[in-house]
């Protein structure tokens, strides 16, 4: 299957100007770019008048396992055990799910996604595109792609209620540490072994998992706002851990120390008040200063808590909160990209990465009208507008 996009204005999200051009893609890669292509293709798109953007990266949802309108299918919150390291969100995702296709009417072509927050240790997250296949781990670029812990009250509003551990921050924070020292002598044996199966300790799914993050094989992806950013970030640094902080509403009253701590930042939703207090604060010109402070920042959604196209929406109140446009873009596509280590496959118009593109009749960002008018992933259209 090949495509060839005619006349758009192209956005390459590589550092060049905006140019009108071509794109040839074949195979589900992009094969060339250009002016003027005469290429014969499966499907060729007249896109003049359009705008030609990478296909949108959303670094945290919960799409496939999230019912708004039913708890009861709610498959990403095994709320048994505060340590749910070993639980997989791909084995919780059901591909079927109509938000995978709200998320192409969006111009959201991959997703990281997440289990919930309803454990201090909640589970293995992934990376997948998407539509193009029927089959959740063919959608997948990349399982495991961290490990979601969880700050503040939705631990706290589980376990409180049964009364056991954790019931305040102090007990979250516990037992994260507690986790992760065993982790820590789980991976110590291991080594020690050097090989011999009778000198190695008892497989442990939970220390396995954990050990993922500890060995640096993948991040943490940590659930906090403003009252426990401090204490994520010394987590990770007592632990050497590569580390993204999600949500991250208040984030503006922590601005040196995030910076120094070295994680990124993924932001939103906006949808809770202003204030202060946990779940509150989601001020999107936090991601400015967070920019100006020279954190590593990218706008997501939540999805389907939020509508997945909130992406773009969000990312054009950050406009008129004084962000550059280009900033703007740049946090929905290559910055959530190069977050989750998928970079080299998507997050900008580039020769050999993959085919996903979306195609506005206006600019979104800045023309409030912008809307979808082509969804592409891997070559092919998923959503027509």
């Amino acid at each position: 299957m090949s495509m060839l996009i005619k006349d758009a204005l192209i956005y390459d999200m590589e550092g060049n100007a905006p140019f009108k051009g071509d794109i040839y893609m074949e195979e589900g890669k992009i094969a060339q770019i250009g002016s003027g292509l005469d290429i014969c293709a499966d499907e060729v798109i007249d896109a003049d008048g359009l705008v030609a953007l990478p296909g949108f990266v959303d670094a945290h949802s919960h799409l496939g396992g999230f019912h708004m309108l039913n708890y009861d299918e709610c498959d990403f919150n095994e709320m048994t055990d505060p340590v749910t390291a070993d639980v997989r969100a791909i084995d919780g995702c059901n591909v079927h799910d109509k938000c995978f296709m709200d998320a192409c009417k969006g111009g959201v072509t991959t997703m990281c996604i997440t289990p919930g927050s309803g454990n201090p240790i909640c589970g293995l997250a992934f990376i997948a595109k998407t539509a193009g296949k029927d089959d959740i781990h063919e959608l997948v670029i990349k399982n495991p792609s961290a490990l979601k812990l969880a700050f503040g009250m939705n631990p706290i509003g589980v376990y409180g209620k049964k009364n056991q551990m954790p019931m305040t921050r102090m007990g979250v924070i516990k037992v994260m540490r507690d986790a992760f020292h065993k982790a820590k002598d789980y991976m110590a044996k291991k080594e020690a072994a050097q090989g011999d199966i009778t000198k190695m300790p008892d497989y442990d799914a939970k220390l396995e998992a954990i050990s993922l993050a500890l060995s640096r094989q993948i991040p943490l992806k940590i659930h906090c706002e403003q009252f426990d950013m401090m204490t994520a970030i010394e987590l990770a640094k007592e632990f050497d851990c590569e580390y993204t902080i999600e949500h991250a509403w208040g984030a503006e009253f922590f601005l040196p120390e995030l910076k120094e701590g070295g994680g990124a930042i993924n932001y939103g939703p906006v949808g809770v008040p202003t204030g202060y207090g946990e779940l509150t604060h989601a001020n999107i010109a936090e991601v400015k200063m967070l920019e100006d402070a020279g954190v590593h920042v990218s706008i997501m959604t939540d999805s389907p808590i939020t509508m997945p196209e909130l992406i773009y929406i969000q990312a054009g109140e950050a406009v008129r909160r004084g962000l550059s446009h280009e900033s703007a873009l740049k946090m929905i596509t290559i910055n959530p990209a190069k977050t989750l280590h998928v970079d080299d496959r998507v997050g900008s118009i580039k020769v050999g990465k993959d085919g996903d593109i979306v195609l506005f009749n206006g600019m979104p960002a800045l023309d409030v009208a912008a809307g979808v008018k082509y969804t592409i992933v891997e070559g092919n259209v998923v959503y027509r507008g």
